[in-house]
Formats: C-alpha cells, structure tokens, sequence
C-alpha cells in the first residue's frame, strides 16, 4: 500500500491508502518524488510517492488483490509456505490457531497474490477478520484502518460499491430510521 497525503511529504496528514493494484489517475509529478494524482475506486485526491506508482500497461495477473494477506511458514523459514488467505483484505491474526505457536505474524511474509473465485458474501464476516488491527486515521489495511475504512473494505469484499468517508457512506448507503431500534439485525449500519 502506499499513503495518499494531503500534501507532497512524508510528515503530511495521512488522508488514506492506496492498496496495491488500485488505479491512480496521475495529474502531475514533481522532482522530489510525489505524484499528485486522484484514486478511481473512491475518487480521493492526494500526493502519492511516485515510487509506489506503476505503469498500468505491465502484465497483471488474474485474481483477486488482497489488502494484504498473511502466508504462513514452518518457523525454521526455509520451507515452503503452507498457504494463502484469499480473504480481500484479511488481517492477519495476532496468534496463531494452535496454541503453543509463535504469532502467526512472527512465521509470516507478505504475499501480493492470491486466487479467489469471486466476491464474499458476508460483509460482517469480513470486517471481523481486522478483530485486533489498530486505529490508523486514513489506513486502509490490516496494518491500520480508521472506522470507515473498516467499512469501505468489507463491503467492497462483498461487490458493494462503497465510498471513503464516514459522511458520504451515510448518505450513499444510509436511510433515515425511527427512534426505535428494537429491529436492528446484524450487518445494520448506524451513523
């Protein structure tokens, strides 16, 4: 992932996150190695390091990005991996499944790629695989994420267009409801 600042230096506020293979329409670059440039997927301008950036035209490989996914390894590193969490944007669990191993993060390395054979279904089921990730205003992953965030990559995972901002989902996504809410169900939304 790379930031989206809202000015060209690394000291900047951090306005949100480009994860890896999203588009950035790049309006201008300059010699201190900032890219001013607006995400597609949510429309959010800022100043992006222009090293982050690629040309769109390389070959890209099939398969659903992920935010970032976990790939576990034996500890003695050298073997190979024993496999890949397809879940878009999935955290990375802070132990792993059996209890006398080390933090599955402490057996992990970063992966880029992992097949999917399409879009979840269950947005709550996704947003609570970041269970444990810290608060990161304008992060957008695993390593941190700010609430609308949250909410932006688990229904996003699940094929629903979603925008960034706490403000605009409530209006994009959001209806007026009574003072009652003895009807509230799982996967309900408040703003």
């Amino acid at each position: 992932m790379a930031p989206l600042r809202h000015a060209p230096s690394p000291d900047a506020p951090l306005d949100t996150e480009a994860l890896k293979g999203e588009r950035v329409t790049v309006y201008e670059t300059n010699d201190e190695g900032w890219a001013w440039g607006q995400l597609d997927a949510d429309g959010y301008v800022g100043f992006v390091p222009a090293a982050a950036l690629r040309d769109p035209a390389r070959r890209r490989r099939k398969g659903l990005r992920t935010a970032h996914t976990c790939v576990s390894r034996p500890v003695d590193q050298a073997s190979p991996s024993r496999g890949c969490r397809s879940d878009a944007g999935s955290p990375s669990p802070a132990t792993s499944r059996r209890s006398r191993s080390p933090p599955l993060a402490a057996m992990c390395r970063h992966a880029t790629w992992c097949r999917s054979t399409g879009y979840e279904n269950d947005f709550v089921a996704v947003a609570e695989r970041f269970l444990g990730a810290p608060y990161l205003w304008g992060g957008k992953s695993n390593l941190g994420l700010d609430c609308s965030a949250l909410v932006q990559l688990a229904l996003t995972a699940c094929g629903v267009p979603c925008p960034r901002d706490s403000d605009m989902q409530e209006h994009a996504l959001g209806t007026l409801i009574a003072s009652d809410f003895s009807a509230l169900r799982r996967g309900d939304l408040l703003f």
